[in-house]
């Protein structure tokens, strides 16, 4: 048995009594097993005499220590010098030393609930940085989950006497009874034993190797290259039918399957989504004749988890009829002669909530193929006849060392977006940027960069996303927010502070009065941005992330948002050509109420506003853009609160109908032509006028039948 192998079953033993112990205790055991002890330790006391001692200074803004209502108690674990990462005997005797730099201090903290999103850990984690001169490795312990979190340092850039506490990066929430192995092998790669073996011998050295252990860069890297071995051994296999857009059909079909099994992995880590429908054994007892190299698992299964469900509005899910209106109907359930219980199979799905959103559109027309309709996805019950072409065997999903799914399963998922400064050891959203990009440009390997020059599909690091957003972000409120000072550099210097996630939990109150805090609001509210090549959504994703931070910290409990939000509404209710619709205007305000009573503390409206009224973008690519909506529902869905009530669709709001934020098309291309009008036109500006109210009515629209004539009446007034 190798190092890590044993490493990973000593941790596994330490994680199964780690609910039950005392803190210290169960802390002690888990780091243990990873190699790390020491003597020097120190007694924390209660939480209120740990802050009393440790944050005598006041260092902590009154915001800061309501983080710490929630801690039921802490412990000094232990302190690693490098005397302990030699080996050798300690030169201390009297225990913990609070000015010794170079070393990690352990603190194990109890927390009072089970459910902890990254960002509070990592507020957590910051604060408790802030306290001492070395780095504080944070062990939460929330009900039987196990979390670690570490704290990257650099100077600040306001305050050069201390340090800004930057990247915190956490290994969440792990299962102390039934761990994933992704997070049994992360942990792994931390330990002790490891890294002197690859020569760590002082404390410096071992910083840098945890920060290399942690890097969710090479996490995203090693799983591409997995995935792309998958691709390429079930491209000489699967068969779909020809998409109509010229060579290389197979390979996007492939492609788009790969992008929608990724998005559903999401929603299974919100446990939106059964997670036993993707395993072997389901398959055996759900199908009458399964068989591996048999195509039926993927059409009853999984076709029928992404068109008639993920698809389809909760009360609306049922097996398709004989009649030619139902039989032709892609929402409806198909194959109940491959199931061996398809009313069982019905009620199993049923717990699914609608998502909406465009990758789950089945592709077949309405029309029949006599009349010229086509069959891309071949979501159909003739499968002898217009089935003929597909061809995607159950072992390509399922087999246990070369199947999809037994791969998913070797990683760690996470459905909140990681960003420079607040990250989890697991792969976030972004992945399904990644892999299409990364594949849409590899699937034909002798034309490979010519598909890069012909679709610009090229991947930008986060860092540079990031610089690129706050550049443009400030660039932007500095000209729309009028200062009361009348000092725009001092501006720029305050938004760049208000931007900085390093400092996500400071009060940015000290540094904007009442009338720059609802001026700067007033801006972000009025902002629009616009990516001409927006790709998988790179852009508009950081874009929404630093919005949705500067008004967190600006406006905590969303006073002036929800009030900018109604104002916003009647505005366009007034504006709007085919107005008054007074019934239209009230409903959209009880809505905007109703968001922010149950999601006053929360992101959620923040994020919700700003998709629909601020972030556009533009990409050749329709399935880019599929793919970036989809990263805004997943945004959405982080911060809503799960339900059992079927007709609230679960809790779950499904996505807004973002094409209309989203497009598909060329933005190099001009809109006039020698045929046209010219946009200043009074006929052309009534149409305009005309096309922003079914807009607005679209972006909320859910029926599919009030999105298809919504989408008529767009497509006649362009």
């Amino acid at each position: 048995m190798n190092e890590t192998r044993k490493t990973q079953e000593a941790l596994d033993d330490a994680l199964k009594g780690f609910a039950d112990r005392p803190l210290r205790e169960a802390a002690v055991a888990v780091l243990n097993s990873l190699g790390y002890d020491s003597d020097l330790t120190d007694d924390a006391g209660s939480v209120a005499d740990f802050l009393a001692r440790y944050d005598a200074e006041k260092k902590l803004t009154e915001q800061q220590r309501t983080l710490f209502a929630d801690w039921q108690d802490v412990e000094i674990v232990f302190q690693i010098t490098d005397a302990e990462i030699g080996n050798v005997a300690s030169l201390l005797d009297d225990g913990f030393d609070t000015g010794r730099a170079s070393s990690f201090v352990f603190l194990a903290v109890d927390l009072a609930n089970a459910d902890y999103n990254r960002t509070t850990l990592a507020n957590m984690t910051r604060a408790i940085n802030r306290l001492f001169p070395m780095p504080i490795v944070l062990v939460f312990r929330c009900d039987s989950r196990f979390s670690l979190a570490v704290v990257h340092r650099r100077a600040h850039r306001r305050d050069q006497e201390r340090d800004a506490l930057e990247r915190v990066t956490l290994v969440k929430d792990v299962d102390a009874a039934t761990p994933h192995r992704a997070h049994l092998q992360i942990l792994a790669d931390l330990a002790l034993p490891h890294m002197v073996d690859e020569g760590v011998a002082n404390f410096d050295d071992l910083h840098r190797a945890w920060e290399d252990a942690l890097d969710t860069e090479e996490l995203n890297r090693r799983f591409y290259r997995e995935l792309f071995k998958w691709y390429e051994r079930a491209l000489k296999v699967c068969k779909f039918p020809d998409d109509g857009a010229g060579n290389g059909s197979k390979e996007r079909q492939l492609i788009r399957l790969i992008t929608r099994l990724l998005f559903i992995w999401f929603l299974k880590e919100k446990r939106l989504v059964p997670e036993d429908i993707f395993t072997e054994d389901f398959a055996a007892k759900a199908l009458k004749d399964h068989a591996s190299n048999a195509t039926d698992y993927y059409r009853a299964v999984l076709q029928n988890l992404f068109f008639a469900t993920l698809n389809t509005e909760i009360d609306k899910r049922e097996f398709s009829g004989e009649a030619p209106r139902t039989y032709r109907d892609p929402t409806k359930f198909r194959y109940r002669k491959l199931l061996t219980d398809p009313d069982g199979f019905l009620a199993k799905l049923k717990t699914v909530p609608f998502v909406n959103g465009g990758l789950f559109d089945c592709l077949d027309d309405f029309e029949g193929v006599s009349e010229g309709g086509r069959r891309v996805d071949a979501f159909t019950d003739n499968i002898d006849t217009q089935g003929k072409n597909l061809h995607v065997p159950a072992s390509v999903l399922l087999d246990p060392e070369d199947g999809l799914f037994p791969l998913f399963r070797r990683f760690k998922f996470t459905v909140e977006e990681n960003t420079p400064l607040d990250q989890e050891v697991a792969l976030d959203p972004e992945l399904l940027g990644r892999v299409f990009e990364n594949l849409l440009a590899a699937y034909n390997p002798e034309t490979r960069n010519t598909v890069r020059k012909a679709t610009g599909s090229y991947y930008t690091p986060r860092r540079i996303v990031d610089y690129m957003v706050d550049e443009a972000l400030i660039a932007a409120l500095t000209e729309r927010v009028a200062p009361t000072d009348d000092d725009r550099g001092w501006l720029e210097d305050r938004l760049r502070y208000l931007f900085d996630y390093a400092d996500a939990f400071d009060d940015a109150a000290e540094l904007f009065d009442q009338a720059d805090t609802e001026a700067t609001i007033r801006a972000i509210a009025n902002l629009r941005v616009l990516d001409p090549a927006v790709g998988s959504g790179a852009f508009p994703m950081g874009v929404l992330h630093k919005l949705t931070l500067a008004l967190r910290r600006l406006d905590p409990k969303n006073a002036h948002w929800e009030q900018f939000q109604k104002d916003l509404a009647r505005d366009r209710a007034v504006a709007a050509f085919d107005v008054p619709r007074p019934a239209a205007r009230e409903a959209e305000l009880r809505e905007i109420s109703q968001t922010f009573e149950v999601y006053r503390d929360s992101d959620y409206g923040r994020k919700l506003y700003l998709i629909q009224n601020s972030i556009y973008g533009v990409d050749l690519q329709p399935v880019a853009c599929q793919i970036a909506r989809l990263r805004f529902f997943i945004s959405l869905t982080v911060e809503q609160r799960a339900s059992e009530d079927a007709h609230a669709n679960y809790g779950i709001r499904p996505l807004p109908n973002l094409e209309t934020r989203i497009v598909a098309g060329d933005a190099l291309i001009g809109i006039t032509g020698p045929n046209q009008m010219g946009l200043g036109e009074h006929a052309v500006r009534e149409h305009m006028s005309r096309l922003r109210s079914v807009r607005e009515r679209h972006f909320n629209a859910q029926g599919r039948d009030e999105k298809a004539r919504l989408r008529r009446q767009d497509a006649n007034l362009r």
